[in-house]
């Protein structure tokens, strides 16, 4: 994390008697990264966080990934999910490489256990729901559109209020049915590597670790851990740790969230959507624009509602492209995506690298007039190819890598476009070229004429 934080009791100095109110010492444990040279933050425990047993392994975590020699876009339809499982056994991975893996979970119950993910950071978007993220740093209250940062090594346990149905049987919340999402639904993106989901770096500074403003967030928009942090409670707990590709489960005599006092620059934070603060332009942005977290070989994106390109011959949609580099998914969370059909809430795009990809057709000229988008959609960007489960595989739309095909311009083709005023319908070619150079010199006639259709092409070209 970017900026130092401390909760609970602390000693003076670090490395020193601190007693309990019996006298016994608190068990200090220096909490980290990369062999002390990394970001820690040291705690401490009233017990000795050394003192477990009965060491098991439950079952492998391992993804299997299909159709490795299939590239073609693809359509995963979330919102075809059945709830399941808890919020970490209901967690259904639909692609991932070696470098991270992207589940969706719609849990059927909650969480008789703690868990720590000793082998990647998560990050956690929630799409509906809320409760509370109970950590051994402190509680983290959220929410639909909260992104719950989670550091490698973290134990934690996940509680959802469940959700009410208002008057008239529909969901109080507004989102899907109760029968549907009992409790929430959540993204997560996780690391597979071993890097550290962080800001990107150009939005801090080398020098002090601060955001610098041209920031689309900042160290005020971080909802940080609070109490409840610490249960001084004896029995039998369970702490499931996922860790060399397997679910593993240990058990503590005490309760695993102990811990009176921490302080540090590692620790799980809270960050939502709608405080991300889209950076716009006259012309259209490309999408590290809208990039909100990184690891190594993949970034995180949030689309926001903003205000759309403001040149008066802008087009508001993204622009055809091939990122022969990066392979990415979009989470769609709500609103109507400008550039996309079809698309539903939950849903999941997924575009493989060198295939081109652009507005869908009919969407450019729609666009034209609008002055903002209500989109909200969750987007990672990866530099190795990404692979789909065969969970992935089962709830795709095979339809959808043909959604492009069709008219791009239905509106030239059927006679409704309009040009300078004047009607563009069963012009002709040359008619059709003086029409468009009267625009202006904002709107030059293209070198090369392809309207489609019998039309044919202005003398000279």
């Amino acid at each position: 994390m970017p900026h130092y934080y401390r909760l609970g009791q602390l000693p003076k100095k670090r490395h020193t008697q601190f007693r309990r109110p019996d006298g016994v010492l608190y068990s200090e444990e220096l909490f980290g990264t990369e062999g002390f040279t990394g970001p820690t933050s040291t705690m401490y425990h009233i017990n000795p966080p050394t003192q477990v047993a009965g060491w098991r392994t439950l079952y492998s975590t391992k993804p299997q990934y299909v159709e490795a020699d299939t590239m073609r876009m693809r359509h995963t339809r979330s919102g075809l999910m059945r709830p399941a499982g808890d919020p970490v056994t209901g967690r259904v991975v639909l692609y991932g490489n070696s470098d991270v893996e992207m589940s969706v979970c719609v849990p059927a119950e909650g969480m008789g256990y703690h868990y720590k993910n000793a082998q990647g950071d998560e990050c956690i978007f929630v799409h509906f729901g809320t409760g509370v993220l109970y950590t051994m740093m402190g509680a983290l209250r959220f929410g639909p559109k909260d992104y719950l940062v989670v550091p490698k090594g973290v134990v934690y346990r996940m509680e959802f209020d469940r959700r009410q149905s208002g008057p008239g049987g529909t969901p109080a919340d507004g989102g899907p049915s109760v029968e549907a999402v009992p409790l929430g639904k959540f993204l997560t993106i996780e690391t597979a590597n071993g890097s550290h989901i962080l800001p990107p770096k150009r939005y801090m500074s080398h020098d002090t670790a601060q955001f610098l403003e041209h920031a689309p967030y900042c160290e005020r928009d971080l909802r940080l851990p609070e109490m409840p942090m610490t249960w001084n409670e004896h029995g039998a707990y369970e702490v499931r740790v996922k860790a060399r590709g397997s679910m593993h489960a240990y058990v503590y005599d005490y309760h695993p969230l102990d811990i009176v006092g921490w302080d540090g620059c590692y620790y799980p934070y809270a960050f939502n959507i709608d405080d991300f603060a889209p950076i716009t332009g006259k012309l259209h942005m490309p999408p590290p624009i809208h990039q909100t977290f990184e690891g190594h070989n993949f970034v995180i994106c949030s689309f926001c509602p903003r205000m759309l390109d403001w040149h008066p011959q802008a087009i508001k949609v993204p622009y055809n492209h091939s990122n022969l580099d990066s392979d990415e998914v979009l989470y769609y969370v709500e609103g109507n995506f400008g550039s996309r059909k079809g698309i539903e809430i939950g849903s999941l795009t997924a575009h493989p690298q060198g295939i081109p990809h652009g507005p869908h057709p009919g969407t450019i000229e729609a666009s034209l007039g609008a002055t903002h988008t209500a989109e909200l959609a969750v987007m990672c960007d990866t530099f190795r190819p990404l692979l789909p489960t065969q969970a992935a595989v089962e709830l795709d739309d095979p339809k959808y890598p043909a959604s492009w095909q069709g008219e791009h311009f239905p509106k030239l083709k059927g006679g409704h476009m309009t040009l300078n005023g004047h009607s563009a319908a069963a012009a002709p070619a040359v008619q059709l070229a003086q029409m468009v150079q009267q625009l202006g010199a904002g709107a030059r006639p293209a070198d090369t004429w392809a309207p489609g259709g019998d039309t044919a092409p202005p003398s000279g070209r």
